[in-house]
């Protein structure tokens, strides 16, 4: 009897922990990668060793994983495993929005975000004290990139399973987050509503009323029904039909064609904007920033500097009247210290904040770690050299040095978990890191191209006769040179003895180099020549040839992460081959040969054991190269002078319109490159 009431008390705690790890995992957000591969080579062991160092509580980790390797699809496996909220940072838009587009299809029934600079074009404002010359702060706002920006926020303070993607704007100054999730209004059938106070709580949330024309942030009225079109929302807007004050149907409906949606009990409203601040604070802010314009003045006067006391005066009073009258003003996030209520110094609220505010512990994938982490070192001393000058010369308030990006002791302790994911991660990475996990071999079977070293003494003579046994088999080849005069006479060397060669460096526009690689790709010539623009982010599968030439001139662009990044660009050709001329091997080129060895050596192990047989990699020419619409602007460009001025201003709204489009495509490297051809034209 003893036996059986210890036996049934024990099942009964066991049912409880039971019960408990349950519970947890309910809590837990639920991830799920859909994808019909699974994990294979090295990406079983990253996925299990990085998400176990994740989940025991590390902070850095680090995933080294060679082109080609799947390290995207790892990244997905550790964020479904872990399963924790994760905000992915890469150093530019063009990655940003392969990487969304890649998150959106592993994940289509969690809530991945997008979150970037919402400007098409930004010129910050600045002084120049030599030339006394004041540029105003001149930008075009995308709308779409707005609203996903919102779309962020919302869904980080509504929802457990958020992925985001963003580019270095995440490290920059937001509202409050206690106060964008104050500003809500949530609304129930059934219950009662002041229909008069709600639209007052809409406006002081900063929708406005527009009868006529709806769009995103507006809200109209017609008789008991109220529309609300939320800001962050792409199509959908929400309904309310009161009777009386009591609200009788809430249902969505699409905000082009009116057609209904589902029914709602409840819905909750979240801010137009965020950097939304209550009455109550902005009075606060106004009273802060009158204190600080009047300790400022005075000491301006002390100094005996009476162009800037006039300047700051006539300035800072315009935007208070602004501020008090409409909420807002130009350059409002100058202020955002005496806003947010911070004290002087004080880390701002960024994007990081908003995971804090409901997400304890979350996990922050770094891409490209070797290129993301220096820029985002270098953002702050930048922005506070710029603004030092417009606070000393009076055309900002000191406080506008705190609208600022995080500094990078600040950034790198923010987060309670960081993987870093890099093909050569720097020694920072590397020595933060508890766990660093590699993945170095291809599921596709392809090995690192074979690296040949060649003494230098006629490496111009004997490059050229190995091109031409490669371009014999329609192949591509690129050469990187130390110099741009170098480049632009090993073009024309090569083109006087019958190859077809040109050459790329940073004097050439947007649209040039981008008409360069598609004409490299279609093979309407076979050799690229170029600098340090030759090491990341060129993907052409028809390349199997990198001629280094100098390679033993050690430095940045022949340091042993540069040989291995340039090395790469042939890894996705079975006849990847490369070139490294020099007199020595200098030890950034033996740390190369010793690191392409060993991956060689492991990927013909894998294929041995699995019967695979390297194939070349494929890619379509992608929609950021388009040849119809960039051949026919690179074809009028070269024309520009002879163009009347009127033409030349109908050239530039074509050019604008298009921009808008690729845009909000998220073709952002196709949206710069145009800007920069706009800019070119209107220097004319």
């Amino acid at each position: 009897m003893k036996y059986f009431r210890q036996r049934v008390q024990l099942e009964k705690i066991n049912g409880l922990i039971n019960l408990i790890v349950i519970s947890q995992r309910i809590l837990l957000p639920h991830f799920k990668v859909s994808s019909p591969y699974q994990p294979s080579g090295d990406q079983p062991e990253a996925i299990e060793v990085l998400s176990g160092s994740i989940m025991q509580g590390n902070r850095y980790q680090t995933l080294l994983g060679v082109t080609g390797s799947g390290k995207t699809y790892t990244m997905a496996k550790i964020i479904e495993k872990t399963a924790k909220p994760t905000l992915i940072m890469t150093h530019n838009k063009t990655l940003a929005a392969q990487l969304y587009s890649e998150f959106k299809g592993f994940f289509p029934d969690n809530h991945v975000e997008y979150f970037i600079s919402y400007y098409d074009y930004y010129q910050p404002e600045a002084y120049l004290p030599r030339q006394d010359l004041f540029i105003e702060k001149d930008s075009s706002v995308n709308q779409e990139l707005e609203r996903l920006r919102l779309s962020t926020t919302a869904s980080l303070l509504s929802h457990d399973d958020v992925i985001v993607i963003a580019s270095v704007s995440a490290n920059y100054g937001l509202g409050s987050p206690d106060e964008y999730r104050n500003v809500v209004q949530k609304l129930c059938q059934g219950e009662s509503y002041s229909q008069k106070e709600l639209l007052l709580r809409l406006v002081d949330m900063g929708y406005k009323r527009n009868d006529a024309f709806f769009d995103r942030g507006d809200f109209r009225v017609s008789g008991d029904v109220i529309d609300i079109y939320p800001a962050y929302s792409e199509e959908e807007a929400i309904r309310i039909e009161f009777f009386g004050d009591e609200i009788e149907a809430l249902y969505s409906f699409n905000s082009l064609t009116g057609e209904k949606g589902e029914h709602r009990k409840t819905v909750t409203v979240y801010s137009a904007n965020q950097f939304i601040v209550s009455k109550e604070k902005l009075a606060l802010a106004v009273k802060s920033i009158e204190e600080e314009l009047h300790e400022r003045l005075a000491w301006y006067h002390r100094e005996n500097r009476l162009i800037e006391h006039q300047r700051l005066k006539q300035r800072t009073e315009f935007d208070l009247e602004m501020l008090e009258a409409t909420g807002m003003c130009k350059g409002i996030e100058n202020y955002s210290r005496h806003l947010t209520g911070k004290k002087p110094g004080e880390t701002p609220y960024s994007l990081l904040d908003y995971f804090e505010a409901m997400h304890e512990d979350y996990l922050v994938i770094v891409d490209e770690s070797h290129v993301s982490l220096p820029q985002f070192r270098g953002m702050y001393a930048g922005d506070r050299s710029r603004k030092e000058v417009l606070v000393d010369y009076g055309f900002r308030l000191p406080s506008a040095l705190d609208n600022r990006p995080l500094m990078f002791d600040e950034y790198i302790r923010k987060s309670p978990h960081f993987l870093f994911v890099s093909a050569t991660p720097a020694e920072l990475e590397l020595d933060l890191s508890s766990v660093i996990a590699q993945q170095v071999v291809r599921p596709t079977g392809l090995l690192d191209p074979q690296i040949e070293i060649i003494d230098s003494t006629y490496q111009v003579e004997d490059l050229h006769d190995r091109m031409k046994k490669v371009i014999s088999r329609n192949e591509r080849v690129l050469v990187t040179v130390l110099t741009k005069k170098m480049a632009e006479e090993l073009a024309t060397y090569y083109n006087d003895l019958g190859l077809k060669a040109k050459y790329m460096h940073s004097d050439l526009d947007a649209i040039e180099r981008n008409q360069l690689i598609r004409s490299l790709r279609l093979g309407e010539f076979d050799i690229l020549i170029g600098i340090n623009l030759l090491r990341e982010g060129l993907d052409l599968p028809e390349v199997s040839l990198v001629a280094i030439l100098d390679a033993d001139k050690e430095g940045f662009l022949r340091s042993e992460r540069s040989l291995i990044q340039t090395a790469g660009r042939a890894a996705r050709h079975i006849h990847g081959h490369v070139l490294m001329y020099a007199k020595k091997i200098t030890r950034s080129m033996q740390a190369a040969l010793d690191t392409t060895a060993a991956r060689r050596a492991k990927q013909i192990a894998y294929n041995t054991l699995h019967g695979i047989i390297p194939r070349s990699t494929y890619r379509e020419l992608d929609a950021n190269l388009k040849a119809e619409d960039n051949g026919e602007l690179y074809a009028k460009s070269s024309k520009l002078e002879k163009m009347p001025k009127a033409e030349r201003q109908q050239f530039i709204k074509e050019l604008r319109a298009k921009m808008l489009a690729a845009s909000k495509k998220l073709e952002f490297e196709e949206a710069a490159r145009l800007r920069d051809e706009i800019a070119k034209i209107k220097t004319l």
